[in-house]
């Protein structure tokens, strides 16, 4: 097997999303520090973090959207490890960025995460990545819940057109009960088929979203 990462490191004070905090990460306890509670020789450290929950490579889950919808915690493995995977292309966006339901004609998408390879993590870090992001359209939603998608991941700031304060992507998967992946990043190795994806949260029940070590299992 061969493994491939796809998710962005958290570090301190980075920005994932516009109008959000970056974390904070330090020492809760430090290794000097700890040298006071243990024997001679004997050290450990333990970390600290700050951070709301939309930082990084992370899955939403349907509680994210609606308060009766599924937490983090009662989304089932199945439904987040060792998926079947399928890559949905760039080229198949139109001028404006936006993936159409035609982006996804002729494509296997039953029981399938659905990953779709924008190239926008190019611009992480950057100002760039947080305006004029690529997104999917209401109606490529509406047919990835009728084709059955399993879950559906974007390299991209938002599956949604920030512009559109309705956020119908999120709406109609969300309400459908389909998984959403945001920030996904390195997808350009990746085959269009042939390959599994996970993306697993911590267990946190009356959280809808959380980081996630997304990667590719592909077969060597």
């Amino acid at each position: 097997m061969t493994f491939l990462d796809l998710s962005h490191t958290i570090e301190h004070g980075m920005t994932t999303y516009p109008g959000l905090p970056g974390p904070v990460i330090c020492d809760f306890l430090s290794r000097e520090a700890s040298r006071e509670r243990y024997a001679p020789g004997v050290e450990f450290h333990i970390g600290k973090i700050e951070m709301v929950a939309n930082t990084g490579t992370y899955i939403d889950s349907p509680f994210h959207r609606y308060a009766d919808g599924v937490d983090l915690s009662g989304l089932p493995l199945e439904s987040l490890a060792g998926l079947e995977a399928v890559v949905i292309d760039g080229a198949r966006a139109g001028r404006s960025g936006a993936f159409r339901r035609e982006a996804f004609h002729g494509r296997d998408l039953g029981g399938k995460a659905v990953l779709v390879r924008t190239g926008w993590d190019a611009h992480w870090g950057t100002p760039a990545y947080l305006e004029g992001n690529p997104f999917l359209t209401g109606e490529a939603a509406e047919y990835l819940v009728a084709q059955g998608a399993a879950l559906v991941g974007i390299d991209s700031v938002n599956i949604d057109d920030l512009r559109d304060l309705a956020r119908p992507v999120h709406s109609i998967l969300l309400g459908a009960g389909i998984p959403i992946v945001e920030h996904l990043c390195r997808l350009g190795p990746l085959p269009g088929a042939g390959f599994q994806f996970t993306a697993v949260p911590a267990k946190v029940a009356g959280f809808g979203t959380w980081p996630v070590r997304a990667f590719a299992t592909l077969s060597a």
